[in-house]
């Protein structure tokens, strides 16, 4: 999973990526900075501490540090800052919350409207090129009648995401890699005296208007947080009224954002968490460990978590029937542990 973090000069984008990932940074780079989480997964531990496995493996989030297109602060987007965005699977949005540099109140819901915009023109943009070829081309009949009923709500400044699309639409629509299409979540950077505050309610009531989620951080402290050692880090949230930090509450929006689940695998060699979208079949969760296993996918042996935890072991689960046996178009669920049969 990629997250893109974006938004205009000034609003700490470099300081909240340092909150999430614990990397310092030097901002204001012209390329892109890369950092890697680790999901924490009690599920993964716990299976870990049964299998005494020899490599533990949780699930990633891969954070990139786009660069700002101008130093000038709601200027249209350049192709290369948006080619960059495209490469993302979900957006971040880190919006000013506090007062510039030289005492200018935050703007936060104008900052809002005027990237959203951004993002709008650059599709609509898209759009426009590509229905100029199709409706000189035959056979493209289905594409044609979906970005010209697409056209005229981005012309209104609708983003894509707010609008009532079907599945196959949705699958349509995939090669063009629209922005206003990517999931969004809108980070309100605020001073340290409000860092255990909640969303401002028009900032709020404007991120989901266009279809988008919101919280709250104060990227500079939550960065100095970030280097603490484990014990003391939990002390500092508890005395500033946090239950949790930037980085756990992040990682939570943005499995929710992209609707993600994991499924686990274990053993002895190995147990791990396998993010997937939540609706993944088996055959195609399959897929995600290797394309092998999907090609000569047979079945898959299912227990829940839950069922493995209260049991004990997988001999104990099947006793019980609660060991499955699952086809490819099984509907892999959340803590899942599943062993895949396949032949090649």
């Amino acid at each position: 999973m990629k997250v893109g973090l974006t938004g205009f000069p000034g609003a700490g984008k470099t300081t909240v990526f340092g909150a999430l990932t614990g990397l310092v940074t030097a901002p204001g780079g012209n390329a892109p900075s890369l950092g890697v989480i680790k999901v924490p997964d009690a599920r993964v531990d716990a299976l870990a501490g049964i299998w005494k496995p020899r490599k533990t493996t949780y699930a990633e989030i891969t954070f990139v540090d786009f660069p700002p297109a101008r130093a000038e602060r709601r200027t249209v987007l350049d192709a290369g800052t948006i080619a960059q965005l495209r490469d993302a699977d979900a957006l971040v949005e880190v919006v000013r919350g506090f007062p510039d540099v030289g005492g200018g109140a935050a703007t936060p819901v104008a900052d809002l409207d005027a990237f959203a915009a951004e993002l709008v023109l650059a599709d609509l943009g898209v759009i426009e090129k590509r229905l100029e070829r199709v409706r000189k081309e035959k056979g493209h009949e289905r594409e044609r009648a979906l970005l010209e009923r697409l056209a005229p709500e981005l012309e209104a400044g609708k983003p894509l995401r707010t609008l009532a699309l079907a599945p196959e639409e949705r699958a349509q629509l995939a090669g063009f890699a629209f922005l206003s299409l990517r999931p969004l979540l809108v980070v309100l950077n605020v001073p340290e005296t409000d860092a255990a505050a909640p969303v401002p309610a028009d900032v709020a009531t404007r991120a989901h208007g266009q279809g988008a989620e919101a919280m709250a951080l104060s990227a500079r402290l939550e960065a100095e947080i970030a280097q603490l050692d484990a014990a003391d880090r939990e002390a500092f949230l508890s005395d500033l009224g946090l239950a949790e930090s930037a980085r756990a509450r992040f990682i939570g929006a943005s499995y929710a954002l992209l609707d993600l689940i994991s499924f686990l695998t274990a053993g002895e060699d190995e147990c791990r968490a396998w993010p997937i979208r939540r609706g993944t079949t088996a055959l195609k969760a399959a897929g995600k460990i290797h394309s092998d296993i999907e090609r000569g996918f047979i079945r898959a042996e299912v227990v829940a978590y839950e069922d493995f935890i209260r049991l004990g072991s997988e001999a104990k689960c099947r006793e019980a029937g609660k060991l499955r046996l699952e086809g490819k178009d099984y509907v892999v669920r959340d803590g899942d542990i599943v062993h895949f049969r396949f032949a090649v």
